[in-house]
């Protein structure tokens, strides 16, 4: 072969592989399509129409070096909100589980009822914690499919374009959308325990938070974030109700139990190095919708679809036992068997939760701890997860059982404080999500 003729080869082979590297950013670029060319089919507009993630909610499938660092769980359409936010930013403050050498972005109109025009966004490091300034620098005005402006099908949600930004661990991120037009309700995340902002008119990209001057407790549009990072073991994801998402913790200070597994992920030796997916809803529950949609209906979307998911773990099931009607065990066993099933179709590892004392709640009854006693044996057999984090012998009181110790808890019998959720995080077992195997109860 000669030079000349090996040239043209070489020119050739790099063409093909530009040619198929366009090819996958493009398809890693939107989620179920944009205005452009939205993809739909029957379960698509299935799952539009009853305003259940359905496949609609959820990030698109990735290539192994994205993971998820940040997620919330869309909830549902924000009362008073019928025409949308037009004409304002909306800054979400976010704060990251992993870092990475490069981000992007999910935003949801699955609660809107037409279609919603994001003119501008962008994505920031924040200057201070909470902070609406940005670090300088950071600021980075985000594309999708090249183009500032998208428009987001009812129903469905979009993905940025990555962007070339160092995310650091266990810090704060701007996330500000702009919306020049009314659209439909707003998709949001309530009682995100995180301080965000809103600024009249377009300041996405404004570094100095001058102009957010109204705070919120709101995630808005934003669904989840995602980092390029070489250094992880993927994703895990955190599926429950209030508890896993954090009500009765301190504002503004990531005390969750997910922020509390996130920090020993990365500060203990051996730790596998997951992304933390916070996918608690307040006042969910696993059979029937309540306060976002059920948790059966939700699983496929929000857990085992996630960016770099590999394990979930499902704290599930006390809402369904003290709500009205109140359910038996079984029907809650059966339901926690259907998500596992639903992950093991992913070859995802589901791992379970006992089910946290309540006793002193207005909704308690003796009827109901015998269910909850009831779920909670099966869980410890065996007989429904792959793995057990016994959270119930973490936090329970030793003399009263079926409370929680005074400590641990927040002041409704319910919800776990500070303290009581530093003692969840700490209580997880990291072999159990390290090897897949054995039961996750450790006494620290």
């Amino acid at each position: 072969m000669t030079r000349r003729h090996g040239y043209a080869l070489l020119a050739a082979l790099a063409a093909v592989v530009v040619l198929i590297s366009a090819g996958i950013f493009a398809l890693t670029g939107l989620t179920g399509g944009d205005s452009q060319s939205p993809t739909d089919n029957g379960a698509h507009r299935a799952a539009a129409k009853q305003k259940r993630p359905g496949g609609t909610g959820m990030r698109p499938a990735t290539s192994a070096r994205w993971t998820g660092t940040w997620s919330a769980s869309p909830v549902s359409g924000e009362p008073g909100t019928a025409q949308g936010l037009p004409g304002k930013s909306i800054r979400n403050v976010v704060h990251t589980s992993i870092g990475g050498t490069g981000a992007r972005i999910t935003l949801s109109n699955l609660f809107g009822t037409s279609p919603l025009q994001i003119s501008h966004a962008s994505l920031a490091v924040a200057a201070a914690a909470g902070a609406p300034a940005a670090e300088p620098g950071t600021m980075r005005a985000l594309t999708f499919r090249g183009k500032t402006s998208v428009v987001i099908p009812v129903g469905r949600s979009v993905a940025s374009d990555g962007v070339s930004i160092k995310i650091p661990y266990d810090g704060d991120l701007l996330i500000t959308v702009f919306s020049p037009t009314p659209s439909g309700p707003v998709t949001y995340h309530p009682n995100s325990h995180q301080t965000s902002y809103t600024a009249l008119g377009e300041h996405t990209g404004d570094t100095t938070g001058a102009a957010y001057l109204t705070r919120t407790n709101k995630w808005r549009y934003l669904t989840g974030v995602d980092v390029l990072n070489d250094d992880t073991n993927g994703s895990l994801v955190l599926f429950g109700d209030s508890i896993t998402d954090g009500l009765g913790s301190t504002q503004d200070t990531n005390r969750r139990w997910p922020d509390v597994l996130s920090d020993r992920l990365r500060s203990e030796p051996g730790a596998p190095h997951y992304g933390i997916l916070n996918q608690g809803i307040s006042g969910n529950r696993l059979l029937n919708d309540n306060r976002g949609p059920s948790g059966l209906s939700r699983f496929d979307a929000d857990a085992v679809r996630q960016p770099g998911a590999k394990t979930v773990v499902v704290l599930l099931g006390i809402n369904d036992i003290g709500g009205k009607p109140g359910a038996d065990a079984e029907s809650v066993v059966a339901g926690l068997r259907e998500l596992v099933r639903q992950g093991h179709a992913r070859q995802q590892r589901v791992l379970g939760g006992t089910l946290l004392p309540f006793g002193g709640h207005k909704s308690w009854t003796p009827e109901r701890e015998m269910v909850r006693q009831e779920v909670n044996a099966e869980i410890r057999a065996g007989r429904v997860f792959d793995g057990i984090l016994d959270f119930d012998a973490a936090v329970r009181d030793p003399h009263a059982p079926e409370r929680m110790l005074p400590a641990y808890d927040a002041g409704d019998h319910l919800h776990p404080s500070d303290e009581g959720y530093r003692r969840m995080g700490q209580w997880v077992d990291l072999r159990v999500l390290a090897r897949g195997a054995g039961v996750g109860a450790s006494g620290v």
